[in-house]
């Protein structure tokens, strides 16, 4: 016999009274909630979330099983987990790109570990089952050919070029593109061509993540960038000591400026060399989210060198563990800033 008690509509207002930690909103509010099914007294649901690197994850689902479980006449509930990440809603159509969130990855001076991040991440939200890609626009200085362990594209398809794929990552950068030890030359222009191709002659195809490690400083590269693509956000990385600070400051200051949203600060190589906590005074200061740190381990900079990103050789070490953690809290900012409601500023440069 049917109990009365065990509706949809039942089930929807249990877990309108669970919210998603991130958002603060309610799981039927943000549309998470799918496919419910009742047989006799287990209920079946699915849960969307909006990134499959929600960090969570686990409290979500034990959250909702215990609101459904605490209608009368309940006895089992099987969730399902699936994620759909959402469009950030800038209008990308200029480029003409299917990319739902773009994110640079910056830092105000040179060897702070920048790309090495941008590459462990890009890998870690991929692990998670995410559609990413990592564009390699430091263009002078291209590491994430070693870094990611490929050195050629596969060639044209049509008038686009393929980009190279290791981890379950779209690589691009210019790496792949001259001889290894050609300087290049370049001004300004220049510079804003080969940015601006990067992006509109590669086919990227569909992704959820394009995570972009930038040059370093607050020059041309990120000027271009901002103008050509809108970003979903922007994340800074740090070393813990007072002077790489200062120039990381400078970086997110000038983000800041051209109303591109700070996702947070990354505090890289923590330990007995460089000292800890500069980047979460740096994040205190500056009124952003600090994002964690990772510890100076000799793994990760193996990992850089012989082109195997920590997070994949190493997933047990600490610093993997930090960065696959990093991962989470990034994605889960990109879908408070998707979900947010904001109005996209046109970011004009004169």
């Amino acid at each position: 016999m049917p109990n009365n008690n065990i509706s949809s509509e039942s089930i929807l207002a249990a877990l309108s009274k669970v919210q998603e930690p991130e958002l603060h909103r309610d799981l039927v509010t943000l549309n998470m909630i799918r496919d419910i099914k009742i047989q006799d007294a287990t209920v079946n649901f699915e849960i969307m979330l909006t990134t499959p690197a929600c960090p969570l994850k686990g409290s979500i689902e034990k959250q909702a099983r215990e609101a459904v479980l605490a209608i009368p006449g309940v006895k089992s509930v099987n969730i399902k987990m699936d994620a759909s990440v959402p469009n950030d809603g800038r209008n990308r159509g200029v480029l003409n790109l299917p990319i739902r969130n773009a994110v640079a990855v910056a830092s105000g001076k040179g060897g702070v570990g920048k790309s090495t991040v941008s590459a462990n991440l890009a890998v870690a939200l991929a692990q998670t089952g995410a559609r990413v890609g990592l564009m390699d626009a430091d263009i002078y200085g291209p590491n994430i050919p070693t870094m990611m362990g490929i050195h050629d594209i596969p060639g044209t398809q049509g008038n686009k070029l393929i980009p190279a794929e290791a981890y379950g990552v779209k690589l691009m950068s210019m790496g792949f593109l001259v001889k290894p030890g050609q300087p290049l030359i370049w001004r300004g222009p220049m510079l804003n061509s080969a940015i601006r191709q990067f992006l509109a002659d590669v086919e990227w195809g569909e992704l959820d993540y394009l995570i972009i490690d930038l040059p370093p400083g607050t020059g041309d590269a990120s000027l271009s960038l901002a103008q050509i693509l809108p970003l979903s956000g922007v994340v800074i990385v740090t070393l813990p000591q007072a002077v790489s600070l200062e120039d990381a400051s400078r970086g997110l200051a000038m983000f800041q400026t051209l109303e591109v949203p700070i996702l947070g600060v990354i505090e890289n190589m923590r330990g007995e060399f460089f000292g800890s906590g500069g980047g979460e005074d740096l994040a205190r200061i500056a009124k952003v989210p600090f994002l964690g740190a990772v510890p100076m381990e000799q793994s990760v900079r193996i990992g850089g060198d012989t082109g195997e990103p920590v997070v994949a050789s190493r997933p047990d070490s600490e610093a993997a563990r930090s960065l696959m953690a990093i991962a989470g809290q990034v994605a889960a900012r990109i879908s408070i800033e998707a979900l947010s409601e904001k109005t996209t500023p046109v970011i004009k440069i004169e």
